[in-house]
């Protein structure tokens, strides 16, 4: 039977999978009245072992490293969120795997899936929604070159925030800046909501795992591995001083693959302000953003 079919609220194995919000508020309510924790997983779909860890991360330990009895339960929520959008074209070609997605769901030990349609996160409808004050958080990288796309985070984050309730929220350091957009809604907010960031996953050659690999031809397969190869150049060659040449061959190695590049930056790790020249303590992050083909994609790595 195919998850369309799947009634509001149905217990597969060990999982249990909420369609409906009253559904899942019902059930959540009922375990914090028994003093469980709730650990959030938030994610669009089309997983892999990223998103696993994360769930196998929330499922182990909390962020005191406790056992499972004391991390309580572990939620994942799979929507592909419209407002975050900036191409329609690209929100269609998301990848959509729910199938898959449940048996690895179920494998990995989550506790609840919630899987809402949009008319559930967005009842009254995606236009003239709030706003969020980010500062320069959406004005720098992918706030520059997706204008909106942090707003419709914050929209759709505020929203299953708000069903789950919960008091972890895990999300991956690959989207680095998105893990900074997320604590600074938590923030907005006044949620008491523990976030905690988990190190990228990466695949044997080096690839940080993303849902739009999927997208990827043999030769752009091959090819997208020059992002990690790019950032393992700047750990290994970043001196103290001005850093636009080591900018500027970062680019290049990633030019040699076919990769059309919006940015390669290096940053202060703590609020993502653009380093030029670098004093050798600062502690930074560099960032890379790149078109392989029609896939965009991210990845990040950390300098100290």
């Amino acid at each position: 039977m195919g998850w369309k079919g799947l009634s509001s609220l149905l217990i597969l194995s060990l999982m249990i999978i909420a369609k409906k919000p009253d559904f899942l508020s019902k059930y959540l309510n009922s375990k914090r009245e028994i003093g469980t924790r709730i650990n959030l997983v938030p994610t669009m779909g089309a997983l892999h072992e990223g998103h696993l860890t994360l769930i196998k991360k929330a499922r182990l330990n909390d962020a005191v490293g406790q056992a499972r009895e004391a991390a309580g339960l572990v939620v994942c929520s799979i929507f592909v969120n419209p407002t975050q959008f900036n191409d329609p074209k690209d929100y269609q070609k998301y990848p959509r795997t729910i199938e898959k997605d449940i048996d690895l769901l179920e494998e990995a030990g989550a506790d609840l899936l919630f899987l809402p349609e949009a008319a559930d996160v967005y009842p009254k409808g995606t236009s003239n929604l709030e706003t969020y004050d980010l500062g320069d958080l959406e004005k720098v990288l992918e706030g520059e070159f997706r204008p909106g796309h942090f707003q419709g985070v914050c929209q759709v984050m505020r929203r299953i925030l708000d069903l789950v309730k919960p008091d972890q929220l895990f999300m991956g350091q690959k989207d680095y800046q998105q893990c900074m957009v997320v604590k600074k809604l938590i923030e907005i907010m006044g949620a008491p909501i523990h976030f905690v960031a988990v190190p990228t996953v990466r695949e044997n050659d080096g690839l940080a795992m993303s849902s739009r690999n999927l997208r990827l031809d043999k030769d752009g397969r091959r090819n997208a591995v020059a992002i990690s190869q790019s950032l393992n150049y700047i750990k290994k060659n970043i001196k103290p001083g001005d850093l636009t040449s080591i900018r500027t061959k970062a680019k290049e190695l990633l030019e040699e693959k076919d990769f059309k590049v919006d940015y390669v930056e290096l940053a202060d790790a703590n609020n993502l302000k653009i380093v030029k020249s670098w004093d050798g303590e600062q502690k930074l992050i560099a960032l890379i953003a790149a078109f392989q083909g029609e896939v965009r994609l991210i990845d990040n790595a950390l300098i100290s």
